[in-house]
């Protein structure tokens, strides 16, 4: 059994939505928490990263008279609330938690370093990285492959409402057949969209394996971290 220590978990911002598309919800902010607490009480070492697609997408933006830059800058923004509000959710479980930041948001938040998040890992903390990479043109996937390099991370996980990587879309082909492993290399001549091209790229040239989870399914992060079980897809080198 693969024995992991430290972990990156990507969130995607619609998923805090819930069914309504939009918002942050209550219920799944404490959902999360109590994933995130159950593998954390093993002494595992967990950052996350969450999107922001449920307040402001900035691609979505562009095609609706925004700037790109602009956009991408909104869309950081929306990070840093819904990292906020993760925050808050893993306090009230009793867990200590620190919300940094890949853009500047004084007094709100730390500025993101690879020193400064390791530092708060090896203390216990889990740590909330927001802002994406701080830069425009870049999806929060990329930021989370990023930070998974940079934290020295030894699993990325992603969160999804699937329970892992398929031949096909499964939602819309139910003949489709589900990877329980797969290589990068296979991953990307079969075109299959996991992440996007750079995120992948960052995750295969530096060696950090990726799990596809469905997150929604109670249990299931410590299923795969704590007790090894095969429940989503491993995509590695």
């Amino acid at each position: 059994m693969i024995n992991y220590k430290r972990i990156l978990l990507k969130l995607s911002g619609e998923s805090l939505a819930s069914g309504a598309g939009h918002g942050i919800d209550a219920g799944m902010l404490s959902a999360y928490a109590n994933e995130i607490k159950s593998v954390y009480s093993e002494n595992i070492e967990v950052a996350v990263v969450l999107g922001g697609g449920n307040i402001f997408r900035g691609m979505t933006g562009s095609h609706k008279g925004f700037d790109r830059v602009q956009g991408d800058y909104m869309g950081m923004l929306a990070t840093v609330i819904n990292s906020l509000a993760l925050q808050s959710a893993l306090e009230n479980e009793g867990i200590r938690s620190v919300v940094l930041s890949g853009i500047a948001v004084d007094p709100v938040c730390e500025r993101m370093s690879r020193r400064r998040a390791i530092e708060y890992l090896t203390q216990g903390y889990v740590v909330i990285i927001s802002g994406g990479t701080g830069n425009p043109f870049f999806t929060t996937d990329s930021a989370a492959a990023l930070r998974a390099v940079e934290i020295k991370a030894d699993v990325l996980l992603k969160g999804t409402r699937v329970d892992g990587v398929y031949t096909a879309d499964p939602e819309k082909d139910p003949s489709a057949q589900r990877f329980t492993e797969i290589t990068f290399d296979e991953a990307y001549k079969r075109n299959l969209r996991i992440m996007d091209l750079t995120a992948f790229t960052l995750c295969s040239e530096n060696n950090v394996p990726i799990i596809v989870f469905d997150v929604n399914k109670k249990g299931n992060l410590r299923e795969i971290i704590v007790e090894g079980k095969n429940n989503g897809t491993l995509v590695k080198n």
